[in-house]
């Protein structure tokens, strides 16, 4: 390993001194490159300049917008890698010693893969934080993860960009690699219960199934979001515990988001008695959905008679409530109950209820008529 790193470092002496006779040698070319590149530097400058006066503060434009994160990677365009790119520039049309171009072209691949993990990093942070941003989302939650993100983003994006100069360097980086994989395999399987949760909290965070004060049901819990943890997730029940769920048990089962309704849609099954004339069983078709029109926030769907019963006949009602308050809508419910029993009065229409007749049948098998039985008994 020490041949290794010992053979890389030769070659930049060598190339040093090559540079030093050049230098002494053809002292008036290398003038005339180092004033080009100069002035190829301070163009590549106002160009970051103008760029950043065209795309402004990040602030200004949102710091999650597009252009603001357009502005925070041209502000995070550093001087270093404007200059080692007009350095490279002029060397291509430039008649300078190969060592001296060696170490310009090292030069530059090592300012490229530094700014270029500055980038990245910049881009996929502000990418991620786009995509996670939410003004009535759990702040400091939002703020642990991003944290945890941050970490290991610029751990990768580094250790990229480390590997990619030592092998610009010359060095065997297989081992360097193997050995890392290795590591991560042997982190990722002790911590492997630590990264499930994580990336479940990560995935609630980012997809967004439910978010902070949602009403959600698993499994037999219902109640509000009262956090979103990296580990867990607190729910308070309807009855006022409160429950604590991992989050990775919590997204292998359904979730139903009651927070996402905009309307509630209502079924209400009612029976009529057989003694109702044909001419009112249709005409409550009618009926009930002007009692339906006539209640604020409420709109009628349907209303049909849908089967004879054993004791009535039986219509079913759908209409919706125009709120996802639970409470306006039982309201709605009952204020069209009551009107509806109103009108069934006026029309005497009579609401059914179980019942049974019998009859008494005489020897032959036919119905004997039981007045006729109390008449003889008296």
């Amino acid at each position: 390993m020490q041949e290794k790193i010992t053979e890389p470092v030769s070659r930049v002496t060598q190339s040093l001194d090559q540079i030093a006779v050049w230098a002494r040698e053809d002292s008036q070319d290398a003038l005339l490159y180092v004033g080009a590149a100069v002035v190829l530097y301070l163009v590549l400058v106002l160009i970051r300049e103008g760029l950043k006066k065209i795309a402004g503060e990040p602030d200004r434009h949102g710091v999650y917008s597009w252009r603001g994160i357009f502005a925070r990677i041209i502000q995070r365009t550093n001087s270093f890698f404007l200059a080692a790119v007009a350095a490279e520039g002029v060397m291509l049309t430039a008649d300078a010693p190969a060592g001296f171009q060696t170490f310009i072209s090292f030069l530059f691949t090592v300012a490229t893969v530094v700014q270029g993990a500055i980038w990245a990093r910049e881009f996929v942070l502000a990418v991620i934080a786009r995509k996670a941003n939410d003004p009535h989302g759990d702040e400091s939650t939002l703020q642990t993860a991003m944290g945890i993100i941050r970490l290991l983003v610029s751990i990768i994006v580094w250790a990229l960009a480390v590997i990619l100069i030592l092998d610009n360097l010359g060095v065997d980086i297989t081992a360097l690699v193997a050995g890392l994989g290795v590591g991560g395999i042997a982190i990722g399987l002790a911590a492997q219960g630590i990264f499930s949760d994580l990336f479940a909290a990560l995935s609630i965070i980012f997809d967004k199934p439910f978010k902070k004060g949602d009403v959600i049901n698993y499994g037999q819990t219902t109640g509000t979001v009262e956090n979103i943890g990296l580990k867990t997730t607190r729910i308070r029940a309807l009855d006022g515990e409160q429950v604590i769920i991992s989050n990775t048990k919590l997204l292998e089962d359904n979730i139903r988001n009651f927070a996402l309704f905009q309307r509630r849609r209502v079924i209400l099954q009612y029976g009529v008695t057989y003694q109702t004339t044909p001419d009112l069983l249709e005409q409550l078709q009618k009926e009930v959905e002007t009692i339906v029109a006539n209640t604020e926030g409420a709109t009628f769907d349907r209303n049909h008679a849908f089967q004879f019963g054993a004791s009535s006949i039986d219509y079913e009602l759908v209409f919706y409530s125009e709120s996802a308050d639970y409470g306006e809508m039982m309201q709605r419910r009952q204020d069209i109950m009551f009107a509806m029993a109103r009108r069934f009065a006026e029309l005497d229409v009579d609401f059914a209820y179980p019942t049974q007749t019998q009859f008494l049948a005489g020897p032959d098998g036919r119905p004997v008529d039981p007045r006729g039985v109390a008449e003889a008994v008296s």
